[in-house]
């Protein structure tokens, strides 16, 4: 059962889904890389893509759930590799490799800084793409299980609390840094401030 002409139809049917939904995230990321989140509309997405708004309701069911299909087609999951590595960093005790750490942090943001400015609008302007954003702060720390572990139990809110203001100020250096250019510094000398505040902060303190 299952190796007819039947089922192929079937597979290839499912595969094309698959790439049809692939080709709508990919789209619609260029589209708010290049205007932002709030003026692109379902519309403009169906249009670049070549496809039905029925076809696209048949994947989506708005635009906000596409920009979270964005993030989760690698955005978050990058993300949340970079903090569990820097679980590993905290573990060695080394300023020097906490400051390497800020410095491709810097790097990374560089690296994805079209998307930012959509991330911040949808941000604003959508309740559900809110709660998706503070879900994904709030997960990064659970990428941290050593740095968390060495926390006494009745302070790990404390350490999670930390490394989401590590997460706002990095995002938020990086904003008036690289995008609205009112802070002038080289990404090293930034990286050796950032690292002078931040890594006594993530240090557990003494009983």
């Amino acid at each position: 059962m299952g190796t007819g002409p039947t089922a192929h139809r079937g597979s290839l049917r499912e595969e094309q889904k698959r790439l049809t939904k692939a080709k709508i995230v990919d789209t619609a990321r260029s589209l708010f890389e290049t205007q932002g989140y709030s003026d692109v509309r379902v519309e403009d997405i169906v249009a670049a893509v070549g496809c039905s708004r029925a076809t696209f309701y048949l994947h989506f069911t708005s635009k906000s759930e596409v920009l979270r299909a964005v993030a989760n087609a690698g955005t978050l999951n990058s993300v949340r590799e970079f903090y569990a590595d820097l679980d590993r960093v905290l573990t060695t005790g080394s300023r020097a490799a906490f400051e390497e750490w800020v410095t491709r942090a810097i790097y990374w943001f560089l690296t994805n800084k079209d998307m930012l400015p959509a991330w911040d609008e949808a941000t604003a302007l959508e309740p559900e793409f809110r709660a998706v954003a503070r879900e994904g702060i709030m997960t990064l720390a659970d990428s941290m299980p050593a740095f968390l572990a060495r926390w006494p139990a009745d302070r790990r809110d404390e350490a999670r609390l930390r490394i989401e203001l590590l997460v706002a100020q990095l995002e938020r250096f990086f904003t008036r840094w690289a995008l609205q250019g009112t802070i002038d510094v080289t990404a090293d000398k930034a990286a050796t401030v950032l690292t002078d505040v931040w890594f006594p902060a993530l240090q557990v303190p003494a009983e």
